[in-house]
């Protein structure tokens, strides 16, 4: 083998391994958690027009008109939130207003942020988020069903 056609072959398989890692990767959610470092404040509720969160926490859904996988994200997340008294739900549109969508860093939808019963972001969730996900993150960070 000529080290043209070996540095090619070398090459074509970078870009196969790249492909295969970058579908791997987007095919799941991403679950990240945050600490009082990732901006530890509590999120105003008006921001994303809600008069208040919920006094055990809230769950927050980004998602724009575009996004196919956004409603049945948002169907899970009210039922899930539905048996957990003290939790909220917001769903926030942010197709026309993308100040929103630069301040939270918004690169995919559906994206879900998990707020504690003070307003702060706890949990972030990007992608195709599961219900499986869900129930685990909501229960580690604002406990389980009551």
């Amino acid at each position: 083998m000529t080290p043209i056609a070996a540095l090619g072959l070398v090459l074509a398989l970078l870009a196969v391994a790249a492909v295969v890692g970058w579908l791997l990767a987007r095919r799941g959610p991403r679950v990240r958690a945050l600490d009082a470092g990732d901006g530890g404040e509590g999120i105003d509720p008006h921001e994303f027009g809600a008069e208040e969160f919920g006094l055990t926490g809230t769950v927050v859904q980004f998602s724009t008109v575009y996004c196919t996988r956004c409603p049945a994200t948002r169907r899970t997340i009210s039922q899930l939130v539905e048996h957990r008294p003290g939790v909220d739900f917001v769903h926030v549109d942010v197709t026309d207003q993308p100040d929103l969508a630069s301040k939270y860093r918004l690169t995919q939808t559906p994206t879900v942020l998990i707020l504690d019963g003070a307003g702060v972001a706890r949990t972030r969730l990007s992608g195709t988020i599961d219900r499986a996900t869900l129930t685990r993150e909501l229960d580690t960070t604002i406990g389980g069903t009551r």
